[in-house]
């Protein structure tokens, strides 16, 4: 079992002065105890329902080009990038950019982005949900022929390329990852099953293992084996002061479904410290946890 740290507020660091060096403690740490990924969300604004849309947020691929330059082995990525958000050529040339800098550690996290206020508070179009699915498997295609060697044109329903040069190419061979976020089990698992490396996954084992088992059914219907497609879920309902058994007992819950990467938060005022004293304890025992085949 691989532990994944998402990184979705950032008030706990002080001041803008103060999240520059918090986050370099925080990723340091991370990467120190054996985290494997470090992500950050696609957000302007704060989400409204977790916290005030006033609360610190930052740009997540500057952000993540940040922590690439002061760690090694963390693997990098948004969970996920808003489809909406930026062109998907430039978000193509976006992550070949952080995975060259980083030496290969880049991955590609996307969705069909969600948060209607702040596309309208900063002018972005916000098409109806049918529009952005849509887009959202042109942006998967146009990354994925961007990290070819088809430099030629792309023709779709929403964007049109005239050349999908891509210079340098990504460190990551043959391609940065691509993970899509989401439990939709119509469109959003569809398009996991036709074209992710990875997926994230919300719920408790017994709500995880039915998505899964919806995964399985579309990447029947594509002819794809889904033990190619790694499973991540969000590790978020341990009781307060977990001890190591308590970890490990709800990693291997996750692991009978299917689970291969959990997604912990960082977590209170001190996330580098918490991770530290919650997790670095189990990491051995972690990695011993193997998850069911699909």
């Amino acid at each position: 079992m691989q532990l994944d740290l998402h990184v979705s507020r950032f008030d706990w660091a002080g001041p803008p002065a103060g999240i520059g060096p918090g986050l370099t403690r925080l990723s340091q740490r991370a990467e120190a105890i054996g985290v494997r990924t470090l992500s950050f969300m696609d957000h302007y604004f704060q989400m409204d329902w977790m916290a005030p849309a006033e609360d610190p947020m930052l740009e997540g691929y500057t952000a993540l080009g940040f922590v690439a330059g002061c760690t090694e082995r963390l693997r990098l990525r948004l969970l996920v990038t808003g489809v909406t958000y930026r062109h998907p050529g430039l978000l193509a040339k976006t992550v070949t950019t952080l995975d060259v800098v980083s030496g290969g550690r880049a991955e590609l996290g996307i969705g069909a982005a969600w948060y209607e206020r702040e596309h309208r508070g900063l002018g972005v179009p916000f098409p109806p949900t049918a529009e952005r699915f849509e887009r959202l498997e042109e942006a998967i295609q146009i990354c994925l022929q961007m990290w070819s060697e088809n430099d030629g044109a792309y023709h779709g329903k929403h964007y049109q390329l005239e050349e999908t040069l891509c210079r340098p190419a990504p460190a990551s061979s043959p391609r940065p990852r691509i993970l899509i976020g989401g439990g939709g089990e119509r469109k959003t698992l569809r398009l996991v099953a036709r074209y992710a490396d990875a997926c994230n996954l919300f719920g408790d084992p017994a709500e995880v293992a039915h998505k899964v088992d919806v995964l399985r059914g579309h990447c029947q219907a594509v002819g794809r084996d889904p033990n190619e497609i790694e499973v991540t879920a969000m590790f978020r309902n341990l009781p307060a002061g977990p001890t190591v058994d308590d970890i490990v007992r709800s990693a291997e819950a996750f692991a009978e479904v299917g689970v291969s990467t959990l997604v912990t938060g960082a977590t209170g005022d001190d996330p580098a410290g918490w991770l530290e004293s919650t997790f670095g304890p189990a990491m051995d025992r972690l990695a011993g946890v193997e998850s069911a085949r699909l």
